[in-house]
């Protein structure tokens, strides 16, 4: 009789809920909702629920953890998301990528130098996060390295953006310009963190949160390009409420599960203009009486983002090349 209380007393198994603060990728922070903070595994059942991703937990997801006596602990539920960003994952087989779950906004951090951020890039973000009803502040890094024909273009940029309706943000995490203004932004808010490797992600949180030291790493002067610094995701707590996500750096961004006929709506311009096409059916490409293609030969809607919603267009298409995002 005592062995068996014994082993009964072993493999007994508390549930808790908690909060995902961090995913090394075979590893799972939990934050439970005592304080606790648990290292979790997730059952192997998870991916036998249709859930087509690299990583079916993600960080900001509520969940349902099992610990026993033996300080194991394995997640077993997910709990409803309200918004996620997701991309297409480079491993087709697997279908996708969720960046992160259950935010209140995303900044997306971005350089017109050291390394450039391409307009294609950041369009695919902002269509992505239109889908998945997740607002974006566009942070315009690394002012102090602009001489006045980069300033220039930075601002054009910003024009743009601001002009479709997102607000931009110029900073310079180095010496701190702006930063005032995104700490306002990020007060208890949830926020995401995202962006090429090398636009500066690190050092401005650094900047943020002083005592983090975050590792920094030095644009490649060969490529112009930066390096990973950042190998997984993490919760990181704001001292006046609130979290900043940061993500490793992403090197491209292929859409995933987008309907070429949903598209439209997710390009706020191009979306406003297509009411007045003569089809109901017009995919913007060459159909007569189009709007679009009129306010584009207008310049009412920017080349590049019609540029870009023609890119996104092709991405059914799943052997695509799609290096260059």
């Amino acid at each position: 009789m005592f062995v068996f209380f014994l082993v009964f007393f072993i493999f007994i198994s508390i549930t808790m809920q908690g909060l995902v603060i961090k995913n090394t990728g075979s590893w799972y922070t939990v934050k439970t909702v005592e304080g606790d903070i648990v290292e979790c595994k997730i059952k192997g059942n998870f991916r036998l629920k249709g859930i087509r991703s690299t990583n079916p937990v993600a960080v900001g997801d509520h969940v349902e953890i099992e610990r026993n006596q033996q300080d194991t602990a394995f997640i077993t539920a997910i709990g409803d998301r309200k918004n996620y960003i997701i991309r297409k994952s480079q491993n087709l087989s697997k279908q996708s990528h969720i960046i992160a779950a259950n935010v209140d906004q995303a900044f997306l951090v971005v350089t017109v130098e050291r390394p450039q951020t391409s307009t294609t890039f950041i369009d695919r973000f902002l269509a992505t996060a239109e889908a998945y009803s997740v607002p974006v502040v566009l942070v315009f890094n690394k002012t102090d390295l602009l001489d006045d024909d980069l300033m220039r273009y930075q601002q054009m940029m910003m024009d743009l953006y601001e002009t479709v309706g997102y607000k931009c943000v110029p900073v310079s995490a180095e010496t701190g310009d702006g930063m005032d203004v995104l700490m306002t932004l990020l007060h208890d808010r949830i926020t995401l963190l995202s962006g090429h490797s090398g636009v500066g992600k690190s050092t401005m949180i650094n900047r943020l949160l002083p005592g983090v030291n975050l590792r920094t790493a030095e644009i490649s002067d060969a490529h112009n390009t930066g390096m990973h610094t950042t190998t997984f995701s993490e919760m990181l707590p704001l001292p006046g409420g609130g979290y900043i996500i940061d993500t490793p750096g992403i090197k491209g961004f292929g859409t995933f599960n987008m309907e070429p006929e949903e598209l439209t709506s997710y390009f706020k311009e191009i979306f406003h203009f297509s009411k007045d096409c003569r089809f109901n059916n017009c995919t913007h490409t060459h159909e007569p009486g189009c709007a679009v293609l009129k306010a584009v030969e207008d310049h009412y809607i920017a080349a590049s983002r019609y540029q870009s919603y023609l890119s996104m267009l092709e991405d059914k298409d799943e052997n695509k090349y799609r290096e260059a995002y």
